[in-house]
């Protein structure tokens, strides 16, 4: 690999461009190398199988809709007057008129006040939902920032890429590991993993000189990238058949894949 390749890969403008983040300028001279040099089409594709791998492993939900706030329309009330004749008297007359009046407005207080009290219950639900949403985003930006930092561990050249795959006692069982010992971080990505009883579980630990230091359970539905514990000199690390909720003590006769750190 030449220097000019070198300096191209170092210089984070693949990563900046994967993310959208590059200006035209860059973005021409990206595609230029992509489409010129195999090793920076290769390097692309890497990034983009570590983005993909991140990506499924935080299933975000949508956030929920904010409720559209529906007023009801008022019916005009057409009011008939009624032509009094011109035989009642005048103080009758008017007394018809005032109870009418009376009427109406009692009708009318009536119908803006059941108005009010619906828009007031339409508000608190806009606000309910609001702040449900405003809750949501902020939920969905702290997966952002997850999904980044992790994104972000799987492209560093200290972090190192285990494969496990599983021996005659579970066949399908697939796994990959990410360890960096500079930063002291360890990930796993849980590909697949065979049924179990429902009385048994797997188990992944840490070989030491000495002693298999547990780094948790793994779950069969809980197929997604997340870290475990570090253990500093770590020789290699295994995964056994444990009975339902984990054990202290490693059972080796029921160790179904394992691989070497060192």
């Amino acid at each position: 690999m030449n220097a000019k390749i070198t300096t191209f890969l170092n210089s984070g403008l693949l990563e900046k461009y994967l993310l959208g983040e590059t200006t035209v300028a860059e973005t021409e001279m990206v595609e230029t190398y992509i489409s010129k040099y195999p090793e920076v089409e290769n390097a692309y594709n890497e990034l983009q199988n570590n983005l993909e791998i991140v990506a499924k492993s935080h299933a975000v939900e949508a956030p929920v809709s904010i409720l559209n706030s529906i007023l009801d329309e008022l019916d005009d009330t057409p009011v008939v007057a009624m032509k009094p004749t011109r035989n009642y008297k005048s103080w009758y007359k008017y007394s018809i008129a005032a109870s009418v009046a009376a009427l109406l407005f009692a009708g009318t207080s009536y119908i803006f006040y059941n108005q009010n009290k619906k828009l007031n219950h339409e508000n608190q639900v806009v606000v309910d939902e609001i702040f449900d949403l405003r809750n949501d985003i902020q939920m969905n930006n702290k997966r952002l920032d997850d999904l980044m930092q992790q994104f972000k561990q799987l492209n560093d050249p200290e972090t190192y890429k285990y494969i496990m795959q599983g021996n005659n006692r579970a066949k399908n069982l697939k796994t990959v590991a990410y360890i960096n010992p500079k930063d002291k971080t360890s990930m796993i990505d849980v590909v697949s993993l065979p049924q179990l009883p429902e009385e048994q579980c797997y188990q992944i630990w840490a070989e030491l000189q000495d002693k298999m230091v547990s780094l948790g359970i793994l779950n069969e539905t809980d197929r997604q990238l997340r870290k475990i514990p570090y253990t500093e000199n770590a020789l290699g690390l295994n995964i056994t058949i444990e009975p339902k909720g984990g054990n202290t003590t490693a059972s080796l006769d029921n160790s179904v894949a394992e691989i070497d750190l060192q």
